[in-house]
Formats: C-alpha cells, sequence, structure tokens
C-alpha cells in the first residue's frame, strides 16, 4: 500500500509537491524555509502556474480550517504572503482571486486569532502596488466583515480591543487599495461610506473609556499604540486626506448621520472633535463644502430641539474657525442669510411655544432658555463667520444684515400687535447683536468704506427707537468702527482724570479720507447723540457708550471744526440737563452733567489751550466743593448720589459757552461757530420713526443763541418756519413755473399755426412800441441829466425839509419803468 501511494505522488503535478512541501510533519515547526524558496522559484520561472499554486493552498487551507488544524492555516498563509510580496507578474491577478478567497474564509470564522491573522495577510496584500490592473475583482465582503469587526462586543477586554484594532486596520487597507484606482470598485460610494466611516466613529466614541481603563503610566506608551480610538483617528484622516471635491459630500453624510442616530449634538464635545478632525484633514479648498453641508443639515434639523441645534451651530463656529480665510465659498450671503433665518424661526418659537409657528400645535415642549442658547450660538457663529472673510466681503455681509433689521419705514412693513411689537423688538435685538459680533473684527482705516450713507442712515434710525436696549446696540456698532487704535477699553469708566497721559491713548492726525467722511455725516452723528442724550430710559451703560463715543470720535476722526462741534454739542448736552423741558430724573440731568464734564475735561487736555484747561478745571474743582453730584465719580457708581435741588444751582457750577469761545477763540478756532449754540434739525426720519417725543423734540427755529441758554439776552422770538409754511411755498412756486411753462407754449404754437400776416402785424406792433420806448427814454435821460445836478449849497450839503440830508438820486439803469413802456 505504502509504495502504491509513493507512486501515486510521484506522479503528482510538480506544483502541488512543491506546495506539499512546504508543510511540515508537525505544525508547530512552522514553514519549511528551504521548500518554501523552491516554491518561491518555481513561481518566478514559471508563473502561468501561479494561479494553480494559490487555488491548491486555498484548498488546503479550507480543509485545514474545517478540520481545526489552526497551525496549517498559518503556514499557508505565510506561505501566501510570501508569494505575494515575491511575485509581479501579469498573471497575479488569478492568484490574487484565490488569496482574496482565503483570507475571506479566515474572516468568516469564529475564532478571533484566524480573523486577525487573514486582517494581516489583507493588510500585507493592501500594501502591494500591482503592475496589472483588475476589472473584476470586489471588495464589497471585506468593507462590510471589517466594519463589523469594528464593533465587536466580544467579552474579554483585550480579545475586544484586537479584533476592533484588525477591524479598522482593514478598513484602512480596503481604503489604501481602491482609493487611488480607478479601475477598482468606487469605494467612495455610499454604500461603503455607510459602512466605513460610522465603524471609524464607533471607535473614536470611546476614547474616554479608553482612557479610564488604560494601565499604569510605565505602560502607557505600549498602549497607545495599539488604542482603537487613535487608530481610528488616524485611518479617518488618512480617508478625508484622499477625498477629493466629488467625494466630500459622500464622506461628510455619514458622520451627520451617525452623530443624530447616538445623539452626539447635545454634549457637542465629541461633535466638535469630529468635525475638528474633518477639517484640519481634508484639502483646504474643500473646506467650503463641509460649511455648506453642515448648514444644510441646520436646515434640515429646524424643529428639532433647541439643544441639537445649538450643537450644530456651534459645530460651525469651530469648523469656520479652521477654515481657511475665504473658504466659505462663493456664496457668502447665502451662509449668513441661513444663519438668520434659523435665528428669526427661533424667535418664532419662543414665542409661539410651538415648532408650528402657524397652527400653534406641536407635541414637542419648548424651553425659551435653550432657545435663547440657541440664539447666543449663532450670533457667535456668524462672528466667527465675518471673522475669516476679506474686509470687502464683511462690509458686504454687515449690510446684507442691517437690511434684514426690521426698521419703522416705508420700505418695510412692521407687524401689528402686541405679538407683532414682540417679534420685532426680538428680531432688531438678535440682528443687531450679531452686527455687533461682526463689527467688532471689522478693521477698516477709511470710515466712507466702513460706513457707507445707506447702512449709516439704517444704523443711526434704529437710535431713535424707544427700546434702550436696541440703542445700547448701535451706540456699541458705532463705536466698534470708530475705535482703530483699541482706545475703548483705557477709557471704559467716565472719570475726570487730572492727566490724560497715563491713559497712553493712541491718537493719530486725522486722515483726509476721515476728514471727508466726518464733513458730510458729523452732523448725523451729532445730531443722534444729542436725542439718545434726552431719553428718560437711559442707564450708566447708555452714558459710558455716549462718553466712549464722543472721546473716540475726537481722537480718530476730529480736527480743529469737528472738536469745535463736539464742544457745542456737549453745551447743548448741559443745557438739556439745565432747563429739562423733557422732564428728566434726577439721576438722567446728574448723568448729563457729568458727561459733559468728563469729556470736557479730557478734550481740554487734547488740545492743550492753556486757559480752556484752567476754565474747565475751576468748573470741575466747583463742583467738587458745591456740587459732587454732577461728577462722574458720585454718578456713575452701585449707589449714586443725587439732588433734587437741581434747579437752584449757581452759574458758577456751569460751563459757560461764552468763556470757552473767547478762550479757545483766542487761540485760533473758530469763535463765531463756538458762539453759536449748536440746535439740532427736525427731518424725515423723525417722522417715520413712529415715536411721540421726536416730532415736539426738536423745531426748525434758526437762532443765533439757543433759550434759556445761562448767558442769553432777551431777544425777539424767531419766526416759526412750520410744515405748512414750507409745503405753501413749494406749491406756490409750482403753480409760478407751470403757468410760465403754459405762456411759452402758447408762444411756440402761435408762431408754429398763425398765418404769416398775423405773425408780421405782430412783430409790426411790437417794433413800433421798442422805438416808442427807445425815444421815451432818450427824453428822460436828458430829463435825469438835469434834475441830478442840482446848484451846490452854501454849507456844501445838500438838507431836505426837515433838516436830513437828502439822498442821492436812483441811477437810470437801477430805475423800474411801468412794463407798457419796456419791450
Amino acid at each position: 500500500m505504502y509504495g502504491v501511494c509513493g507512486c501515486c505522488g510521484a506522479l503528482r503535478p510538480r506544483y502541488k509537491r512543491l506546495v506539499d512541501n512546504i508543510f511540515p510533519e508537525d505544525p508547530e515547526d512552522g514553514l519549511v524555509k528551504t521548500n518554501m524558496e523552491k516554491l518561491t522559484f518555481y513561481a518566478l520561472s514559471a508563473p502561468e502556474k501561479l494561479d494553480r499554486i494559490g487555488a491548491y493552498l486555498s484548498e488546503r487551507l479550507i480543509r485545514d480550517v474545517s478540520r481545526h488544524r489552526y497551525g496549517y492555516v498559518c503556514i499557508a498563509m505565510e506561505a501566501l504572503d510570501q508569494l505575494l510580496m515575491a511575485c509581479h507578474c501579469q498573471s497575479i491577478n488569478l492568484f490574487v482571486e484565490s488569496f482574496l478567497k482565503m483570507v475571506a474564509k479566515l474572516l468568516e470564522s469564529e475564532k478571533p486569532n484566524l480573523q486577525i491573522l487573514g486582517t494581516n495577510s489583507f493588510v500585507k496584500f493592501a500594501n502591494i502596488e500591482e503592475d496589472t490592473p483588475s476589472y473584476h475583482r470586489s471588495y464589497d465582503f471585506f468593507v462590510s466583515r471589517f466594519s463589523e469587526m469594528c464593533h465587536s462586543s466580544h467579552d474579554d477586554l483585550e480579545i475586544r480591543t484586537k479584533i476592533r484594532m484588525s477591524g479598522i486596520k482593514g478598513l484602512q487597507g480596503v481604503v489604501r487599495k481602491t482609493v487611488n484606482d480607478e479601475l477598482q470598485a468606487n469605494i467612495w460610494d455610499p454604500q461603503h461610506m455607510d459602512k466605513i466611516v460610522p465603524s471609524l466613529l464607533f471607535n473614536l466614541q470611546h476614547v474616554e473609556e479608553a482612557e479610564s481603563r488604560s494601565p499604569s503610566p510605565l505602560q502607557a506608551t505600549e498602549k497607545e499604540k495599539e488604542s482603537p480610538t487613535e487608530l481610528a483617528e488616524r485611518c479617518l484622516r488618512e480617508l478625508l486626506g484622499r477625498a477629493a471635491y466629488g467625494n466630500i459630500k459622500n464622506a461628510i453624510t455619514p458622520v451627520l448621520i451617525h452623530l443624530d442616530n447616538h445623539s452626539l449634538w447635545e454634549p457637542k464635545i465629541f461633535a466638535t472633535r469630529c468635525f475638528r478632525i474633518i477639517m484640519y484633514s481634508i484639502q483646504p479648498q474643500h473646506s467650503h463644502l463641509v460649511i455648506q453641508q453642515l448648514l444644510g443639515h441646520l436646515d434640515a434639523n429646524s424643529k428639532s430641539a433647541a439643544t441639537v441645534r445649538a450643537g450644530i451651530v456651534e459645530v460651525l463656529s469651530e469648523a469656520a474657525v479652521i477654515a481657511a480665510s475665504g473658504s466659505v465659498g462663493p456664496t457668502v450671503l447665502e451662509v449668513f442669510n441661513t444663519l438668520l433665518r434659523q435665528l428669526r424661526l427661533s424667535i418664532d418659537y419662543a414665542l409661539t411655544g410651538s415648532y408650528n409657528c402657524i397652527t400653534g400645535v406641536s407635541s414637542k415642549i419648548i424651553k425659551e432658555h435653550e432657545e435663547r442658547m440657541f440664539q447666543e450660538a449663532v450670533i457667535k457663529t456668524i462672528g466667527s463667520f465675518a471673522s475669516t472673510l476679506p474686509t470687502y466681503q464683511q462690509s458686504e455681509v454687515m449690510a446684507f444684515i442691517m437690511n434684514k433689521v426690521p426698521l419703522p419705514s416705508t420700505q418695510q412693513s412692521i407687524e401689528a400687535g402686541k405679538a407683532g411689537e414682540n417679534r420685532n423688538r426680538l428680531t432688531q435685538i438678535m440682528l443687531l447683536k450679531s452686527l455687533l459680533q461682526v463689527s467688532v473684527g471689522f478693521q477698516c482705516s477709511n470710515m466712507l468704506t466702513a460706513l457707507p450713507s445707506a447702512f449709516l442712515d439704517r444704523l443711526l434710525s434704529a437710535a431713535l427707537m424707544e427700546d434702550a436696549e436696541i440703542r445700547l446696540f448701535v451706540l456699541e456698532i458705532l463705536i466698534s468702527f470708530i475705535d482703530r487704535h483699541d482706545n475703548r477699553q483705557k477709557f471704559s469708566t467716565i472719570s475726570t482724570i487730572s492727566d490724560i497721559s497715563v491713559l497712553k491713548l493712541k491718537v493719530e492726525k486725522c486722515s483726509r479720507q476721515d476728514s471727508v467722511f466726518m464733513k458730510k455725516h458729523s452732523q448725523q452723528l451729532f445730531r443722534h447723540i444729542y436725542l439718545i442724550c434726552k431719553e428718560e430710559s437711559n442707564i450708566q451703560a447708555h452714558y459710558e457708550a455716549l462718553y466712549s463715543m464722543l472721546v473716540l470720535i475726537s481722537i480718530e476722526l476730529a480736527n480743529e471744526e469737528v472738536v469745535v462741534d463736539l464742544i457745542r454739542l456737549v453745551l447743548a448736552v448741559q443745557e438739556i440737563a439745565q432747563i429739562n423741558e423733557d422732564n428728566l430724573t434726577a439721576y438722567n440731568r446728574c448723568a448729563l452733567f457729568a458727561l459733559g464734564a468728563a469729556y470736557l475735561n479730557l478734550i481740554s487736555q487734547l488740545i492743550t489751550v492753556p486757559t480752556f484747561c484752567q476754565h474747565i478745571h475751576e468748573v470741575i474743582q466747583m463742583r467738587q466743593k458745591e456740587a459732587p453730584y454732577l461728577l462722574p465719580e458720585d454718578v456713575f457708581v452701585e449707589k449714586p448720589r443725587l439732588s433734587k435741588s437741581l434747579d437752584r444751582l449757581g452759574p458758577e457750577v456751569f460751563f459757560w459757552q461764552s468763556k470757552i469761545s473767547e478762550v479757545l477763540g483766542g487761540s485760533g478756532y473758530n469763535a463765531d461757530r463756538l458762539s453759536t449754540p449748536y440746535v439740532p434739525q427736525l427731518t424725515d426720519e423723525d417722522r417715520l420713526s413712529k415715536r411721540k417725543s421726536i416730532g415736539e423734540t426738536i423745531s426748525l427755529q434758526v437762532e443765533v443763541e439757543s433759550r434759556n441758554s445761562p448767558e442769553r439776552e432777551q431777544r425777539a422770538p424767531a419766526e416759526e418756519i412750520t410744515y405748512e409754511t414750507l409745503k405753501k411755498a413749494i406749491v406756490d412756486s409750482v403753480a409760478v413755473e407751470e403757468q410760465e411753462r403754459e405762456r411759452r407754449r402758447q408762444v411756440v404754437e402761435k408762431f408754429q399755426k398763425a398765418p404769416f400776416e398775423e405773425i408780421a402785424a405782430h412783430c409790426g406792433a411790437r417794433l413800433l412800441c421798442v422805438l416808442q420806448a427807445t425815444l421815451l427814454q432818450s427824453k428822460l435821460n436828458q430829463i435825469f441829466e438835469i434834475t441830478i445836478r442840482p446848484p451846490p449849497s452854501p454849507s456844501g450839503t445838500i438838507t431836505a425839509a426837515y433838516g436830513q440830508p437828502q439822498n442821492h438820486s436812483i441811477p437810470v439803469y437801477e430805475m423800474k419803468f411801468p412794463d407798457l413802456c419796456v419791450y
């Protein structure tokens, strides 16, 4: 029997004998290396036999697996690995099919060791660059199996960790093998990405568990290398780094779905970490695609809980910071439009208490404080986005946001009713907050570019609203535009500091562009500052903002003319508090007095006119002695010291316009302008603002001195020009123009249509009149020559009957003749 077997063995094909010879009698002895070298040499010498060698090895491996002879299984896989590394011929594709069949068999096994063995062999195969393409190879099974291994839930922690790491390595191998080969299966298809990406995220998600069970510090280095979390992160970075423009969407969509399914937006820690990895891994020019997908996901979750939406928005904010400048893409305004739309929806949700704003019926309970957190997150994100944009796009974004603010104008409808007012107010506040967030990071040296007329008009119209919070936001926005050298924080508190050099203010000469801006808009700015000062609802924050505004204009935008106007404005503000026509409270009046004192103290030290400084210093010292409640140190504190006897103050505690104009006029400033009190004028903006007090606040009286000023003299009341008189004058001028136009039309029509005889007769009559007038003029000239030169009197002067000197006659060319005599 033995001889028969030996005879049959000798007749077997050589490749089978060579394959059989690599297996020892005892599997623990391992692969027979000399016989393996013979098999390798044979495969290289006869590459057409390579596919048969692979098929026979596969047959033996499948038989050994089914018989649980795992030692021979390992030897077979080692032999396959060596053959793969050694052979690079055109016939390798058929050998690879056998190899992949054996790897699949190992991965199907329930034994963790065999799964790990098959994975390691596949990873080695993935690192081989093949010379010939394969048109029919499929990796669907391997993607599914490796993804399943990534989610292993084996009872033994160590074995579970090894299986998961093998799954991650296997996915990494699949990606490396297929991602750059167009002839291979497209790994970027959604069916593959929906398995690969969640498997990697699942292992990333368990970083806390891995850290909590980490061993002693001495073993930490080894364990870190074996951590599934770090391996998954490395694999995810590699995957995203290889993603082309058209594959970004398929790679990001599974991330969003995974975060939704596992409710990972609310803590936002893991979601932020994921997108930080994504933004740093993808190519920089593709960053805006991730941003757009996040915005689309935010729209899709517009009726989700506020915490979920807030998580998405905060991830957006983080992604925008990481993105390169200008990476938001071509649709910049669409990005901000989406965020502003979400902001408005959140306001509606908070007001109606329902995600269905039409019917008001919703099964979900809306928590107002959660919606408020979401709104703050949106505002922060708007600022983050804007900070990545160039200056010209930031200007466009600010104009876009400002145009969204509902204002009481004829062009924009305002919702009526109490609910509409609340919605309008909240919308105004949130949009102005967003605008403030953008303006804080805005840097522009040219104020004409930073504050164009249309934008400034809308912004200042919001300053006339009754809501104190809105007015404060407008002031803060203007301050952020004007403060280009970060001076604001140096005088954030109002005080009458004796030496401003300790503030270390950065003062530069006003540029030509800034001078043009102030020439164009200064009176508009001053007028709104004046009106805001008259508001009774002002609190300390408003007065601090007004003080900052005045000082910043003086430092950043002021020339000699602007300084004069600012001093006039502050003296007018003092007059508001002194006269108190608007019935302001004691706090408001004291605050205005203190505001004026603080500003005049600072501006006097800036322009360094000794006599001006002396006058300001004297008044402040007098207030410190007799009326400390008129100084900021006693007013702008937690418990302000006020006085009810503000109407009985002596003249020594006031800043006098006559004195200031005198001392500054002697130093080269325009004394005439300084002595003219500041009086703002009523504009169409006030009529459109729907404020009761605005129409009563300002009149169109043009006076040299204001009424009730401390040094005024009694003058005749100026004629009041009302709206009716202006309207009548305009209508009359229009009527005269119409009559003149009609007369000219009749003359032209007469010369076009009348007969020639009639026109000749008319012209002849006119010519006769001209000749008569000329003759009459010559005769009159002779008479005037005689009457103009009377004989001289003895005394040398001509006196009239009542002893008054006689006036000279009117020259001929100034005399007026009857219309009948002149043509």
